[in-house]
């Protein structure tokens, strides 16, 4: 299979620190892939190597057949959407569109055209003339994302596009900006750190921790079947039941807890290479029942609440089984208000509710929540 975009064992260097470790990562035409991680992940050093605002220390990028390696970052061609949009405050709206032809040097009618087609498409036709301080924070962002496309760039890098937006503006934008990249079927790769825009918007996600790719898939397996234990951690809330693994047939995982409790997950592509090994069932709150009786469900525990949170549409509880691990329920509030006085739950769940995860010892130790952005 040919790829759109590639980049092959992709390194960097800021001086002795290895900011990207060997980074591949092929791209389809027309995929909008997302990258994802937390702060000093190399998320955003990723990104400026693609653009071309830093040179590679190793490696190679390739986009439609081309080695853009060494090329300048004009020479690239890319689009981009900035965080903070980078409009030129004393162009208006059409001039601030129209920039990026001119400079290609196309003729006025083109130009015309062409600025008219993308105003259209952002549907702010009638906001040509005004100035970006006159501009609202998503009309702004509007007017950035034509800017961005209307030369017909081969590739669109969306740097945090949203982060400035409040909530509900930006999960609007989501959807905006994802039914016009599919609509022009341009490749697109974003950098964000919010985990619910990056599954919205996304064909494909890849996540990074300390230089590295730690997993690339679609966001349904991202979230439901994670690879490792960073992953399940790091994308939404997971309960994470630590065993080992007692036996694999062509139907089931058998996983004895701590409290030597045999629990049964359902075989999606497990191998008996799996038996054996110490490891973690992954298990997302919103897939655990609070249940009658043991064995209503094929899985069952014993918990006692330690705290419940009312969160409006829905509630949580903190609970602790007999081994001392934390597990968070979440269930709907209409199904669990005549539960949210309670001191103890059985909790259950299915088969195919849970996954499991290999328990690998950790690369780092260090505090990924104390450390910035890479520059």
């Amino acid at each position: 299979m040919s790829y759109y975009m590639e980049i092959v064992n992709a390194s960097k260097y800021y001086k002795k620190f290895h900011a990207i470790k060997e980074v591949s990562l092929s791209i389809s035409k027309g995929e909008f892939l997302t990258i994802l991680g937390p702060s000093g992940s190399g998320k955003t050093s990723l990104l400026k190597l693609i653009a071309g605002f830093e040179p590679l220390s190793s490696g190679s990028i390739l986009l439609n057949n081309q080695d853009i390696t060494n090329k300048k970052v004009y020479e690239r061609n890319i689009g981009m959407l900035f965080q903070n949009y980078a409009l030129f405050p004393n162009m208006t709206v059409y001039n601030n569109i129209a920039y990026s032809l001119r400079i290609r040097k196309l003729g006025k009618d083109v130009i015309h055209k062409e600025v008219e087609r993308v105003l259209k498409m952002v549907q702010l036709e009638h906001l040509a003339t005004r100035y970006p301080n006159q501009l609202s924070g998503g009309q702004q962002q509007r007017i950035a994302l034509a800017r961005a496309i209307v030369f017909n760039p081969p590739l669109l890098l969306l740097d945090e596009p949203l982060s400035a937006l409040d909530k509900n503006l930006r999960e609007h934008m989501q959807l905006e900006i994802k039914h016009i990249q599919e609509g022009l079927g341009i490749t697109t790769i974003s950098v964000t750190h919010d985990q619910k825009e990056a599954l919205t918007m996304s064909d494909r996600i890849c996540i990074m921790n300390e230089g590295r790719i730690e997993q690339i898939d679609t966001p349904l397996n991202i979230y439901k079947h994670p690879k490792n234990k960073f992953v399940a951690e790091f994308i939404g809330e997971i309960n994470l039941l630590k065993g080992q693994c007692v036996e694999v047939d062509q139907t089931y995982v058998q996983v004895k807890l701590q409290n030597n409790k045999v629990i049964s997950i359902a075989n999606d592509g497990y191998s008996n290479t799996l038996q054996s090994q110490n490891v973690y069932v992954a298990l997302r709150p919103e897939n655990i029942q609070i249940v009658k009786e043991a064995g209503q469900l094929r899985n069952s525990i014993k918990t006692k609440v330690i705290e419940t949170v009312y969160m409006g549409d829905s509630i949580k509880f903190i609970l602790e089984s007999d081994q001392g691990e934390k597990i968070v329920v979440i269930l709907p509030s209409s199904q669990a208000e005549q539960a949210i006085n309670e001191k103890e739950f059985i909790i259950g769940w299915d088969a195919s509710d849970a996954t499991v995860i290999v328990d690998e010892q950790p690369s780092s130790n260090r505090d990924l929540s104390k450390e910035k952005e890479l520059v």
